[in-house]
């Protein structure tokens, strides 16, 4: 016991302020939330035409969440709760690779198995720890909706439903770090997993039967294979059930029996799917800062693209399946259908381009995670090793930055393949199934900057590279796709490079944003490089 302690206090220490801007951040989301949807839509009709507007596209449902009532409660749980969970799934993937797998990689769980504390106390005390962590999540999303005064009842079970996605990614991010061999790898598979469960409840919600007075949702079969789905079923402050909490924790302690049976059976340091052995002698194409770039990020990037070409197929699928229910169905309003006529495009594409931000913030985490790892090299003095040889600091820098830039054009390439196959294979024969490719390429600019950004973060200030980068990418989010619904003035929300992404309409693309951006990213990128000559490796 006393082991285990030392392990969980230790565990505690080194995530101390991660871990208060985690809990700090999710619940201050649901306080704000509260309190903007309280001033902006005080009574009930208002919301109640908000929602007949919401369940009539689907992008907004994609977005946010599962209608369940008019009421101040329900519709703030409707406006933010799959955000918060979201980011609740995220924290929880993290924290379980960063004691596991990680771990193994740098040889401190080795040191450890090694004494008395064997192997068990460790995983325990990991376990622990994200309970504890994901317990202060669900207090702090209860308190946030509480202060709004908001429901307690409903409060406590919109909280509790938050902790427990947070409960059931942390033993995905268990699980994942068992079957991959490198930290990063197992990061990129879990996300991709959080990801992909908030994608899944979208399609559910979006498809889902809608009630004859438009206020109401009852999600399809996809949001029932997704935890953040569950989370919903618990209907906060309307229905206020319990029971879906089970299947959070179902699924947890399921991944937990698997990570103690394949503990039990390998060796500290390997995993159920191995590393490939390399090549004695490398290729001449291999020989190279670029090419060593690409090869440690190899899996991450691919990653990626899945998940991009996941969001894209996810958005053609619906696209075309609710084009024809727009024109058709009572609960679309007249005033909805005279905005699509005055924009002269149609459903399909008004919901891609909705849907596509979310390919534009796959692209960014993606571009981050190349400086990162540029990070991570140097502090594991391999970033050294390479600089001892021919290859100079700025052609360091940019191999990791080139290869950035490639990796934000493949996850928006996969992302607009799939929407356009999805597109093709309905029979859709329209524009859009050549507008997805502009769309995609309107989110480009955005996430460049997320890659840049960070590049001159980690030259000027090196040991904020990691938690100022998730930070500026957390708030970017935040401010530019959720920003009007948080109550943030236009000057606020105009800060992030979100707001400013193009937006394509029958009269074309407006780029102005994006020439600016571009333009910013180039600066910031020739900054960082330029400065890259007077700096230290290894320097904090």
């Amino acid at each position: 016991m006393r082991i285990f302690l030392v392990l969980y206090m230790q565990r505690l220490r080194r995530d101390r302020w991660q871990l208060v801007a985690w809990v700090l951040s999710i619940g201050l989301l649901a306080l704000f939330a509260t309190a903007a949807v309280a001033r902006t839509y005080g009574d009930e009709a208002s919301r109640a035409e908000i929602l007949r507007l919401a369940t009539a596209t689907p992008a907004i449902l994609v977005l946010r969440g599962l209608v369940r009532g008019a009421e101040l409660g329900a519709f703030t749980f409707f406006l933010i709760y799959a955000f918060l969970a979201l980011l609740a799934g995220l924290m929880s993937t993290f924290l379980a690779v960063r004691h596991t797998r990680a771990e193994e990689e740098s040889g401190r769980a080795e040191l450890i198995s090694a004494t008395p504390a064997v192997r068990w106390p460790p995983l325990a005390a990991t376990a622990v720890h994200g309970l504890v962590a994901n317990a202060l999540v669900a207090t702090a999303v209860a308190l946030g909706f509480l202060a709004g005064g908001l429901d307690p009842a409903g409060s406590l079970v919109a909280g509790a439903a938050t902790g427990a996605v947070g409960v059931a990614f942390l033993g995905v991010g268990l699980l994942a770090a068992e079957f991959l061999s490198t930290s990063r790898g197992a990061n990129g598979i879990a996300s991709a997993f959080v990801v992909l469960a908030y994608l899944l409840r979208g399609f559910g919600d979006a498809t889902g039967q809608i009630s004859e007075d438009g206020v109401t949702v009852t999600a399809a079969w996809p949001s029932w294979v997704s935890p953040i789905g569950w989370g919903q079923q618990t209907f906060a402050y309307t229905g206020n059930r319990a029971w879906p909490l089970l299947l959070h924790l179902t699924l947890a302690a399921a991944s937990l029996a698997a990570v103690v049976i394949i503990m039990a059976r390998r060796d500290v340091g390997a995993s159920v799917l191995a590393g490939r052995s390399g090549r004695t002698d490398a290729r001449p194409g291999l020989r190279g800062p670029f090419a060593l770039a690409q090869r440690l990020q190899q899996g991450a990037i691919a990653s990626w693209c899945v998940a991009g070409l996941a969001t894209g197929l996810l958005t053609g699928s619906l696209g075309s399946a609710v084009e024809s229910s727009v024109t058709t169905s009572p609960s679309v309003t007249a005033a909805l259908r005279a905005m699509i006529q005055a924009q002269g495009i149609s459903m399909t594409h008004l919901l891609i381009a909705a849907l596509f931000s979310i390919a534009g913030v796959l692209a960014a985490v993606c571009g981050l995670q190349a400086v990162l790892r540029l990070r991570q090299e140097e502090v594991a003095g391999t970033g050294t090793l390479v600089l001892s040889g021919a290859v100079g600091r700025v052609r360091w820098l940019g191999s990791f930055l080139g290869l950035g830039a490639v990796s934000v054009v493949l996850v928006l390439g996969f992302a607009a393949f799939g929407a356009w196959v999805s597109l093709a294979a309905s029979g859709d024969t329209s524009s859009e199934v050549g507008d997805v490719w502009q769309t995609a390429l309107n989110q480009l600019p955005a996430a460049l900057i997320y890659l840049a950004l960070p590049a001159v973060v980690f030259v000027l200030w090196p040991r904020a590279t990691m938690p100022l980068g998730w930070t500026l990418l957390g708030l970017g989010v935040a401010l530019g796709i959720y920003g009007g619904m948080l109550g943030f003035d236009q000057a606020v929300r105009d800060l992030s490079p979100f707001t400013h992404t193009p937006v394509t309409t029958a009269q074309g693309t407006d780029w102005s944003g994006g020439f600016w951006m571009l333009s910013i990213a180039g600066v910031l990128a020739a900054t960082a490089l330029a400065a890259m000559r007077r700096r230290e490796v290894g320097a904090e």
